[in-house]
């Protein structure tokens, strides 16, 4: 399924969308990775989801990704005996690991991992930092605490610590459990929450054996101080700016946002904008012009998706809040303005055979009259490297894998085919040619860029390079080289 722009849209399901009818208008109306909320529902919901999704894979013929979300752990404060006090500002206040009911002067905060880490001055954020606490004196089994912003505190709200790196693994109990399980079932992408090393990111690839790609979340102060480490060991990046806008002062958000991209980019990593993007819609069938400027924003930065939670999964108007994406997509891409800033913010890198070959397509296809640069990959190397360039014309990428398929479905641009094996060039520049024409990229009278790596099917050989037309004569052909 052809789009009109290169950004892809990610929908998370849940509630209002988990219908095959939902999932497929979601889909045609321009969602073309849907993610998996591993924070609800049992595994069979999650079954049910999937199998819904491959489906409509198959009804439409187009390839579609799945992204499963583990949920991480999870800190939370424990009871009080009325439910909910009202902290005041300036007041002590205790946080212990004695498991009796709260009240106005301390509360259980059941993570003694937690009090091994905190140091004095450190702080706590409860309730998604609508409550802020500054650490006075802390031991093995306490925090005495000032109320530096106050307001109601009630059962079980999270606690986020943003000073200090916790000896907490990213992966809970349940997270490996959900891991497998997704795993099995063929999930495309893993996102990874609460990352705060590489260390984190190679667990969880070590459980994955290859299965799934891993994608981490940028959700905490730590994991941005080691971002270059990170991506160094990860698949794809998340922007979660809603949990960085909890740890980090709001403003700090917006530039940190744009690095990420741009190192993201300037690997050739896949790169989400995720968190509140048409927050509004989940109640509105209108979004608000500072959403729209948002989404646009991460359009403009270069982000390989952007994402909706809530108003996808259980908002009024997930159709809506998809086809507002797609249509601020197709404006902005549409805008001269996009291309300059993406073509000056492109990284050059020629560190090999590959990158030279790809930067050459996106330098034919600037220069030249052709109208689509079709890949051949194995891994999703080539595609990948060739999104980096962010090219003016059309990516087509062309495997004999599902798998590579499927993932490749994340990235800017990128457009998948189902190709069959293929031994010789000739036979891979036949194939591109009347993929560009069945697809709908070229006409008879033009040409493509093809790219591929001698021998076939071998990851990493990009090593040639040819503009071909997409005649006829040419399709017709069989003759080997």
């Amino acid at each position: 399924m052809r789009r009109e722009r290169n950004v892809k849209i990610v929908a998370t399901l849940g509630p209002a969308s988990d219908t095959p009818e939902m999932i497929r208008k979601l889909h045609e109306t321009g969602a073309d990775v849907f993610r998996l909320n591993m924070s609800h529902g049992s595994h069979e919901e999650i079954r049910a989801k999937h199998a819904m999704i491959r489906a409509v894979e198959e009804e439409t013929g187009s390839t579609i990704c799945i992204l499963a979300d583990l949920q991480g752990p999870k800190l939370r404060v424990g009871v009080f005996a009325g439910d909910s006090e009202e902290l005041v500002v300036g007041a002590p206040f205790r946080l212990d690991l004695d498991p009796a009911e709260g009240d106005a002067s301390r509360v259980c905060l059941p993570h003694p991992e937690i009090f091994e880490a905190l140091e004095e001055g450190a702080t706590l954020l409860v309730n998604d930092g609508k409550i802020r606490l500054k650490v006075v004196r802390c031991g093995a089994d306490f925090a005495d605490c000032e109320v530096i912003a106050g307001g109601i505190i009630s059962n079980r709200k999270g606690v986020n610590v943003p000073d200090v790196i916790l000896p907490l693994a990213a992966l809970s109990e349940k997270d490996r459990a959900d891991l497998e399980f997704v795993c099995a079932l063929g999930v495309d992408w893993l996102a990874l929450s609460f990352v705060q090393r590489p260390e984190d990111v190679a667990e969880a690839r070590e459980l994955a054996k290859g299965r799934a790609a891993i994608l981490s979340k940028i959700e905490k102060p730590t994991a941005v101080d080691c971002f270059d480490e990170i991506l160094a060991v990860s698949d794809g990046i998340m922007v979660a700016r809603g949990d960085l806008g909890v740890e980090l002062p709001v403003s700090a958000v917006p530039p940190i946002q744009k690095r990420l991209v741009r190192r993201c980019r300037a690997v050739g990593k896949p790169v989400i904008v995720a968190t509140q993007m048409l927050e509004s819609m989940i109640d509105s069938p209108m979004p608000t012009r500072a959403e729209v400027s948002d989404v646009a924003t991460a359009i403009y930065e270069g982000a390989d998706a952007v994402m909706l939670s809530a108003e996808s999964a259980a908002g009024s108007f997930p159709l809506e809040a998809v086809t507002t994406m797609n249509n601020v997509a197709i404006e902005v891409e549409a805008d001269p303005t996009y291309t300059q800033i993406i073509e000056s913010s492109r990284t050059a890198s020629r560190s090999g055979i590959a990158d030279a070959i790809v930067a050459a397509a996106r330098e034919i296809a600037e220069t030249t009259d052709v109208k689509a640069i079709c890949c051949f990959t194995q891994s999703g190397t080539t595609a990948l490297l060739t999104a980096r360039e962010r090219p003016r014309v059309p990516i087509i990428a062309l495997t004999p894998l599902h798998k590579t398929a499927r993932r490749l479905a994340l990235s800017w641009g990128v457009n998948c085919v189902m190709t069959g094996e293929l031994d010789r060039f000739k036979k891979a520049v036949i194939s591109a040619a009347k993929a560009a024409r069945s697809e709908g990229f070229a006409q008879e009278s033009d040409f493509v860029v093809v790219t591929a790596g001698v021998p076939f099917n071998v990851p990493g050989s990009t090593n040639i390079l040819r503009v071909a037309p997409c005649d006829e004569r040419l399709i017709s052909a069989s003759d080997p080289e």
